[in-house]
């Protein structure tokens, strides 16, 4: 038992230890029993519903450093599975850095759950902690919505958000993928798409979200101008210059390789035919990925 004690928190390897003696049940969340106990850390599957697909790897080095220096002060959270597995509820960082750490055990509360329940820890437990980007967690509001016929007002209770704030969540999933992504890496933040969305337009969202990240708007003037692009005043003449339409054939280009880049493709021309070809990209990652395109590597 000296070993054990060396990785947990103060006073957790002392509880454990009289719990493993008496294997007492405990009350958990007023309504699902539960007992504590040691686990071997390869017995524990991941949690088919988390929310969360991505984890910050250099915060999961520094949990793992401090579980080496102080231990795992808090258990995770596991459900019987098949034969002698269990899955995890809550506490997916604990468990990374855990092995990331060389322990070979790690205490958890083992409760008796539902799949709703598990989803609905697993949502909560990361809303809480992590910080979930804005489309993870109007994905994982959506899933319970939709999987255990949920309102919005019994999703609000639980969750301890506002019955506004996750209609706003929603929303965001009516967006175009591009701008979902985007919003997804970090490029626009809530407050811009949340303004995307009360254009009727999604070639209109896709324009403004290019601007946002040409320009560096500021939330206060995106919606400002989609303000003025859903409620136009009396707008300077343009020239004819500017007016005239792009032939057939450059509009039917310019759909073609915006679909093929998965980005909104600018073309100018003049009357003389004399032109430019903008492909935006939102960052580094999304500017390789559109080199490898056109370079045939995709």
């Amino acid at each position: 038992m000296a070993a054990k004690k060396q990785v947990l928190g103060r006073g957790l390897g002392a509880l454990l230890q009289s719990m493993e003696t008496t294997n007492p049940e405990i009350e958990y969340n007023n309504s699902i029993t539960a007992s504590i106990a040691f686990i071997p850390i390869l017995k524990i599957e991941p949690n088919p519903n988390q929310p969360r697909k991505e984890f910050d790897s250099k915060a999961i080095e520094e949990l793992s450093q401090s579980i080496k220096e102080q231990g795992v002060i808090v258990p995770i959270t596991v459900t019987k599975g098949d034969d002698e597995n269990y899955i995890l509820i809550a506490g997916e960082r604990r468990l990374r850095a855990a092995k990331k750490a060389g322990l070979s055990e790690i205490p958890a509360y083992i409760r008796v759950a539902t799949k709703n329940e598990m989803m609905e820890m697993a949502l909560v437990e990361n809303i809480q902690r992590e910080n979930l980007n804005a489309i993870e967690i109007a994905l994982s509001l959506e899933a319970l919505i939709e999987s255990f016929n949920l309102t919005q007002e019994q999703m609000s209770e639980k969750i301890g958000k506002s019955r506004s704030a996750i209609t706003n969540y929603l929303r965001l999933l009516k967006l175009p993928a591009t701008i979902q992504i985007a919003l997804q890496e970090d490029t626009i933040s809530m407050g811009h798409a949340r303004a995307l969305i009360n254009l009727q337009s999604e070639q209109e969202q896709l324009d403004i979200m290019n601007k946002i990240i040409e320009r560096e708007l500021s939330v206060r003037q995106v919606e400002d101008l989609v303000a003025q692009m859903k409620n136009p005043k009396e707008k300077t003449p343009k020239s004819t210059k500017d007016s005239k339409p792009l032939p057939q054939t450059h509009n039917e280009f310019k759909t073609k390789l915006s679909n093929k880049l998965s980005t909104t493709i600018e073309i100018k021309r003049s009357q003389r035919g004399k032109g430019t070809i903008t492909i935006p990209f939102s960052n580094d990652k999304d500017f390789q990925r559109i080199i490898s395109i056109i370079e045939g590597k995709e």
